[in-house]
């Protein structure tokens, strides 16, 4: 029997030819395609395929979150997640959801098919670049806490709100806030938030 493929991939072009040169190996089979994020479970849980093959930016709900997602409803299904970002913080991410491969959208279609099958055998594939990039930017030097009021910061919560929510004083979650910025070394708290994120330590 072939292993069973789904792939979502927003773009209809790039996915249509996925799907053609993915059907010329004899052992592989595309099952569904989708175009966002929140397709992918419903498609999954429809079609049972071996392996899900999910663009890393999707409309509706990112690659990652849907592949979080896919790993709790068909934990059976093994994700391989297409990335045309080189962020070691999307690493990190998607292992952390639980993905067996990590490429690059610029992967070759016999590349891909292995890939395909490696995960589906239980290996991991993960591009070696995208590894390193995950490896060299270490722990994060913030403190939980100073991870926690900034990943709010992120969200467009104000000081005062996330004083409330933490039950901390005001004064406490801008220190905290000044403290992440220095040991970021950034300029100010929106470059803090892209290094953190970047990083992977949000």
């Amino acid at each position: 029997m072939p292993l069973k493929v789904l792939l979502a991939e927003d773009m209809h072009i790039l996915r249509e030819a996925l799907a053609e040169l993915l059907s010329h190996e004899d052992d592989l089979e595309v099952v569904a395609g989708v175009s966002a994020g929140d397709e992918i479970v419903p498609a999954a849980l429809a079609h049972l395929p071996d392996v899900a093959v999910i663009d890393i930016d999707l409309p509706a709900l990112d690659g990652i979150s849907a592949a979080a997602l896919l790993r709790e409803r068909l934990p059976s299904c093994r994700i391989i997640i297409l990335t045309a970002l080189n962020g070691p913080g999307q690493v990190r991410r998607a292992l952390s959801a639980g993905v067996s491969g990590f490429v690059p959208k610029d992967v070759r279609p016999g590349e891909l098919a292995a890939a395909i099958r490696t995960v589906a055998a239980g290996g991991r594939v993960i591009d070696p670049a995208l590894a390193m990039s995950a490896l060299e930017a270490g722990e994060s030097p913030l403190t939980p806490r100073e991870t926690e009021v900034l990943r709010l910061w992120a969200t467009g919560a104000q000081p005062a709100e996330i004083a409330e929510r933490l039950f901390l004083s005001y004064g406490t979650v801008r220190n905290y806030l000044t403290t992440a910025v220095a040991k970021l070394g950034a300029r100010n708290r929106v470059d803090a938030i892209r290094i953190a994120t970047e990083s992977g330590w949000l």
